[in-house]
């Protein structure tokens, strides 16, 4: 009999607030047993209740703990709940206001239990995003409590009652999914997410937050959250605000016909970082981008975007170009190039300098003269892993490339300078794919050159067509940045964008979308977290950058193709990266934790996986193995 009573388990209280009940409904004590499971919990507790509703979606929460207590079949004492545990019983999915790309704020249930890699899923798949893992959720920027007050009076697109739906690709009815077009209200909001709105007034620019430096910039992006916990987890509450953003840009399988929301959205988020100034351009790319934009907001008045189909053909190099490929070859290529300037810690040269240029593989080598080019070079370059920018101007019909080579002592800064715009485009994509460790024989080195080409004769002025001087419906000051804003008057700036204008008006809707981002991305310098106080490192989809915040140059590249691994010591947050040929850099970051350095280097090598999976279905698991860290094992 004794050995039969030491067998029970001693009943004690557990206290859990219902939270439908109330914020003034007092807790309810429930009388359990350390090996009553989870489930059990949830079952008493229901019948307690006495109310008849469906209680499907909620689950407990463990206040003290900070997590959620999902696996209904652990016992209590598995999950280390004791006496003094403060659990609430809360509904998974809660109401979120979600900031998107055009500016626009939605009202949507959203899963505050799950990762919010899996969150991030279930919000595309209701507003037809295809590739969630491009995408990610952004705390916004702190504002002033009367800030706070003028934003609760902000336009709320409610689609809480949208239900969750099942798979990637959506039937369309109408040119929309079908939860779309079951009414006006919500015909209306699919409108807003696919098609491009008005350009804002100069004053709405001039009052949104602007970054003022690199360091700033830095700043921005260490308000990502944790892809591999929960809402919950990260002290986000019902009803709080966060921005939907695009993180990752790698654009994998775009396809207009199924990705107009994805389309205009991206197009949107690329046009305020250019109107915020977070994207550095110059004058002349300013200009193209503001009649790029001028004309969008013409087409977008007149036709939708999943009716905007005209040109495909046009679309496909331009749809390529969103994609990192990674393949090639090799092969050489003989050409002129006008004079070379190479500036390094060794080595300074006033001015430039005529050589012949000889361009094999991935390398540069440049002699005397044409004859010389049989015997031993001056020098030869490898290109493999430099940093690659323009620097033109075509109405000065100056056309020059620098590059940035990694060296030993830090980065030798070279200028190609090109007589003409056909050199300039054959040797500026040579020069980008040598960066990638690819040659000229790859299948992409024509396209590339085509794209080059299309994009110097955008900014060329148009004689041949006469160009309108004045148009009363363009507001210039809200096509382009603060600073060319006061730089420029209203009616110096419209002949020019609209001289601009003149060599893109011929472009469809889809297809000015495409060459804004294609030029868009072409600058990007991405993603930066600061390092030390003096630099900063810069995160890209292919390389990681150093810059030295002194002169704000860049002193270092590394590529993550030529990554062996990476670990972090989450005890002293530092990251420690191998790399071929025995290079080892290690750093802690200043502004950030280190989980967001490891979460973009796992995350942008997750992306490149991508082109090589047959499956549609997302792996999740392999994301998080790469970005999770140790809480992922």
């Amino acid at each position: 009999m004794a050995a039969k009573n030491s067998a029970i388990m001693a009943a004690w209280d557990l206290t859990v607030t219902v939270e439908d009940l109330g914020p003034d409904a007092p807790p309810h004590q429930i009388s359990v047993t350390s090996d009553l499971h989870i489930g059990g919990v949830i079952l008493k507790l229901v019948e307690q209740t006495n109310l008849k509703k469906d209680w499907s979606d909620h689950s407990l929460w463990w206040e003290q703990k900070q997590q959620w207590l999902l696996r209904t079949g652990w016992t209590l004492d598995k999950c280390g709940v004791h006496a003094d545990a403060r659990l609430v019983f809360t509904p998974q999915h809660k109401p979120l206001r979600l900031g998107l790309p055009n500016g626009a704020t939605l009202k949507m249930r959203a899963c505050f239990s799950s990762p919010v890699f899996r969150t991030v899923m279930g919000i595309c798949r209701v507003l037809n995003l295809r590739h969630p893992e491009e995408l990610s959720l952004l705390r916004p920027v702190e504002e002033k409590k009367k800030k706070k007050d003028k934003d609760s009076s902000e336009e709320l697109y409610d689609l809480t009652d949208v239900p969750l739906t099942a798979g990637s690709v959506q039937a369309l009815y109408n040119g929309m999914p079908a939860h779309f077009a079951d009414s006006p209200k919500t015909e209306a909001v699919y409108k807003m997410l696919s098609v491009s709105l008005p350009s804002p007034a100069p004053e709405a620019i001039a009052k949104l937050y602007r970054p003022a430096s690199v360091v700033d910039k830095t700043h921005i992006h260490t308000r990502w959250l944790d892809s591999s916990r929960s809402l919950m987890q990260q002290g986000i509450q019902e009803n709080d605000k966060l921005w939907l953003c695009f993180k990752y840009y790698t654009y994998h399988d775009m396809d207009p016909k199924y990705d107009a929301v994805r389309l205009t959205q991206l197009y949107e988020q690329a046009r305020w970082a250019i109107l915020l100034e977070d994207i550095d351009c110059t004058e002349e790319e300013m200009m193209l981008f503001g009649a790029l934009q001028y004309h969008i907001g013409k087409e977008s008045l007149s036709q939708d975007m999943v009716s905007s189909c005209q040109g495909m053909d046009d679309l496909e190099s331009a749809l390529k170009s969103l994609e990192v490929k990674m393949v090639g070859d090799g092969n050489s290529t003989d050409m002129l190039v006008r004079d070379t300037y190479n500036r390094s810690s060794r080595l300074t040269l006033k001015g430039y300098k005529q050589y012949w240029c000889k361009f094999q593989d991935t390398s540069i080598s440049y002699y005397k003269s044409k004859e010389d080019r049989y015997g031993e070079p001056i020098q030869q370059l490898n290109l493999k892993g430099c940093e690659v920018a323009p620097d033109v101007n075509v109405a000065g019909q100056k056309f020059c490339i620098k590059l940035l080579i990694p060296a030993p002592e830090g980065m030798n800064e070279i200028y190609l300078r090109c007589e003409n715009e056909k050199q300039y485009s054959q040797w500026m994509a040579a020069c980008k794919l040598a960066s990638k460790g690819l040659t000229l024989l790859d299948s992409s080195y024509q396209s590339e050159v085509k794209n080059i080409q299309t994009f110097l004769s955008m900014q060329r002025s148009s004689s041949a067509a006469p160009t309108a001087q004045t148009d009363d419906s363009i507001n210039t000051h809200s096509l382009v940045s603060p600073r060319y804003q006061k730089k420029y008057k209203p009616k110096q700036l419209t002949p020019r964008i609209l001289e601009a204008y003149q060599n893109v008006a011929q472009l469809s809707l889809t297809s000015a979308i495409l060459k804004f981002l294609q030029i868009w991305q072409a600058l990007l310098y991405e993603y930066a977290v600061g390092s030390r106080k003096d630099e900063v490192l810069g995160i890209a989809n292919n390389r990681l950058i150093r810059i030295d915040l002194g002169v704000g140059d860049v002193v270092k590249t590394w590529r993550y193709n030529n990554m062996r691994q990476w670990n972090v010591n989450w005890d002293i947050r530092q990251v420690a990266i191998e790399f071929d040929g025995n290079i080892n850099i290690a750093f802690s970051c200043v502004n950030a934790d280190c989980k967001v350095v490891h979460e973009y280097i796992g995350g942008y090598i997750f992306m490149s996986t991508r082109a090589r999976q047959q499956s549609d279905t997302l792996n999740e698991e392999l994301f998080h193995k790469l970005t999770g860290g140790h809480e992922a094992l």
